[in-house]
């Protein structure tokens, strides 16, 4: 009846108030959340520091221990590849402040001098490698044949990022031909878009220097993405690491075989490379060789 007021003791119910909104709650609580209520906190921390302590393992064995790839690569049974007397190694500010002294003195792969460096010079349309300068220059001034490279970005144009190498490197006769680095595929493009793209950037800077850039990228990527036979007209240079020989049943002018590579004069590891030929036919693919 509207406006009566009842008195005496509420009845009771079989289910408090409270409760009943806890079970509601739980009904509407997320699957992960019910899941991990299951079990006590304390088995998450156990499971959190067994991963920890897995993935630890898991980094010492395949990079540090002697059975490691790495440690191989340096120390063990991993061999450096046979039958090439040319060496050379590729530099950023990663290997901070070198000693060119000692480097030029000192500088011997597999018992071979080293031959040619190739420098970092930008990445995308803006960036300048803070050492590019410093090792460009000095690597001419000792005695070194170098190259400059590009660090591709997808999240710049192709155009702009050309532009930008050709601003920032000035390369002369003797310098080996500018080198194009791509190791990523953007995923809003198609293969023919993304190649078009890469074509864009080497005929730009080709038709400045009037020779065929270098392409950097590793012998997967090249296969899956720059396999059209276009490609096929510029230098590769392949990146494939801690094996005696190539996989790459293509032609190829360089090799980065491990990254794991020590010189004195420079601090920390450091790439190691070879190329396929001989010290004339190096100083023949350089800017400005008679060719003739």
């Amino acid at each position: 009846m509207t406006g009566k007021r009842t008195t005496g003791k509420r009845r009771s119910t079989s289910t408090p108030r409270g409760r009943r909104r806890n079970v509601a709650q739980s009904h509407r609580a997320p699957f992960f959340l019910k899941w991990l209520n299951r079990y006590p906190r304390w088995t998450w921390w156990v499971g959190g520091i067994g991963i920890a302590l897995l993935y630890i393992w898991v980094f010492y064995y395949f990079f540090v221990s002697p059975t490691g790839f790495r440690w191989r690569a340096l120390y063990g049974d991993a061999k450096y590849p046979d039958g090439y007397e040319i060496h050379g190694i590729d530099i950023s500010h990663y290997q901070g402040k070198i000693d060119w002294d000692m480097l030029q003195g000192n500088a011997m792969i597999e018992g071979c001098p080293l031959r040619f460096i190739i420098i970092k010079s930008t990445e995308g349309s803006t960036r300048v490698d803070p050492k590019f300068k410093d090792n460009f220059y000095q690597a001419r001034e000792y005695g070194f044949i170098r190259g400059a490279y590009h660090f591709w970005s997808n999240k710049s144009s192709a155009r702009a990022q050309a532009y930008h190498f050709l601003r920032q490197v000035h390369l002369e006769d003797g310098d080996l031909p500018p080198v194009l680095d791509i190791e990523h595929m953007p995923k809003d493009k198609t293969v023919e878009d993304f190649q078009r793209d890469v074509l864009t950037w080497l005929h730009i800077v080709e038709d400045r220097y009037h020779v065929k850039p270098i392409i950097y990228t590793y012998y997967k990527f090249k296969e899956q993405y720059l396999s059209a036979p276009v490609f096929d007209d510029y230098p590769y240079w392949i990146a494939h690491y801690y094996v005696d020989k190539v996989e790459y049943k293509g032609k190829w002018k360089f090799w980065q075989h491990t990254d794991a590579g020590k010189l004195p004069g420079i601090k920390g590891y450091v790439d190691f490379n070879i190329y396929n030929g001989s010290y004339y036919d190096l100083k023949m693919l350089t800017i400005g060789a008679d060719k003739e």
